[in-house]
């Protein structure tokens, strides 16, 4: 079966869900180009992810994806968090914000019954999930409702687990890709890899098709992908400067300097690796710090700072997620983009 028959769309093409860069406008504009758009679920309340689902609704009325995070919400760790808030004590104290203004709950939170229930009353299409995949009785509730399941893999033992909880695709996630890294069976960074050595090994050893993601933002990417054997592609960074993206003026500031070359994996902003542009943050701590809280719990102490530097008009204490590859993020309409990003799809 193809891709697009399994999804519904057009085309084998994903937009990458982005959370905190885009709604329910990107989507629509690219489900109504032919692709599958995307809504990020993980950082909405259920009255907000109403609301994008309805406001979806009123704009196009093609198949979309939603995506939900997996994770397990960890124990709060009072130790670990009292040392986080002394190492950002003297940015605190720089910008003059206050550490009472940081604000308690985890920000980010897993599929769950409210989110299960959205799904059974709108019955999108697709249902993706990062970080595996929730417990079984929330799995056959997305089942029963009709919804194709997709879930994120970054390594071949990764897609196998999917596989066998039946998934009925594959996104392989390329060390390339920007934002949070998918991987939740082992969390060794060194046993990550591009997207042009993990696809093959995913698209030889599956029955299920699978669907590349990482470092692709044109039409010779998408090529190159589907020549690997890759179902379809997932492109998330090169629709970040759309119109239609949520992006801030900042963030979209950053992606179009010179200082979008150089991205890392970092865990300052959530407790999770994720790619973005270094920052002042990310050189002076190093993006990798044990310091950190578990995910996604460091991200509260963080935001204070964020504001403040924003307010300030930089990026500084800002997650500017972006792909390795963003030589092709321009600001043109995300239905334009998408037909450029197709022609791939001749080329393959």
């Amino acid at each position: 079966m193809s891709l697009q028959r399994l999804l519904g769309s057009e085309l084998p093409l994903i937009q990458a869900p982005m959370a905190g860069s885009q709604g329910h406008r990107l989507a629509a504009a690219v489900c109504q180009a032919g692709g599958l758009g995307s809504i990020p679920c993980a950082m909405l309340t259920p009255a907000a992810l109403r609301q994008e689902l309805e406001a979806m609704r009123g704009l196009t009325a093609h198949p979309f994806n939603l995506n939900f995070f997996s994770h397990v919400p960890p124990e709060p760790d009072t130790v670990r968090e009292a040392t986080w808030h002394e190492t950002l004590a003297p940015y605190y104290n720089e910008l003059g914000a206050d550490p009472a203004s940081i604000a308690s709950g985890p920000g980010r939170l897993p599929f769950n019954d409210e989110a299960a229930a959205l799904v059974e009353e709108f019955r999108p299409a697709v249902v993706s999930f990062h970080f595996g995949l929730p417990d079984e009785t929330l799995l056959q509730r997305v089942r029963r409702s009709g919804a194709k399941i997709l879930s994120s893999a970054t390594t071949l033992d990764e897609a196998f687990w999917l596989q066998e909880r039946g998934v009925d695709a594959v996104i392989a996630q390329g060390l390339e890709a920007g934002g949070h890294r998918g991987h939740f069976l082992d969390h060794d960074l060194s046993r990550q890899l591009g997207i042009f050595a993990l696809l093959p090994q995913l698209v030889d050893a599956l029955s299920v098709p699978v669907i590349a993601a990482g470092g692709i933002s044109d039409a010779r990417g998408v090529a190159a992908a589907m020549a690997l054997g890759a179902a379809g592609v997932q492109i998330g960074s090169a629709y970040l400067l759309c119109p239609e993206a949520n992006t801030s003026a900042i963030h979209r500031a950053a992606l179009q300097s010179p200082a979008a070359r150089h991205t890392a994996l970092t865990n300052l902003f959530s407790g999770r690796p994720a790619r973005g542009i270094v920052n002042r943050l990310m050189r002076e701590l190093g993006p990798l710090s044990s310091q950190a809280p578990a995910f996604p719990l460091a991200t509260a102490a963080i935001a204070p700072l964020r504001t403040a530097a924003e307010a300030q008009g930089n990026g500084d204490f800002s997650p500017l997620w972006a792909g390795q590859n963003i030589a092709n993020c321009r600001p043109m309409p995300a239905a334009e983009l998408t037909r450029e990003l197709a022609r791939g799809f001749a080329q393959g």
